[in-house]
């Protein structure tokens, strides 16, 4: 995770479905995905975490490319 601040994850039940989003407070990055409730909160926290963290560091090595 970032530093000690950690990630805001939200959850949107939509239907058949969940919208969660996490979101770096520090680089106000968000990114979100849909995925079936019955993949339960854990799950989908791991998966979100995982995109925002891909993309945070994706920024990265493009802020180092310019």
């Amino acid at each position: 995770m970032s530093d000690d601040q950690g990630y805001i994850i939200e959850f949107h039940r939509i239907g058949n479905a969940v919208k969660v989003t996490a979101m770096d407070p520090a680089t106000l990055t968000e990114v979100s995905i849909v995925g079936a409730p019955s993949a339960g909160d854990t799950e989908l926290t791991r998966l979100v975490v995982r995109k925002l963290e891909y993309v945070l560091a994706k920024g990265r090595t493009d802020a180092g490319n310019r």
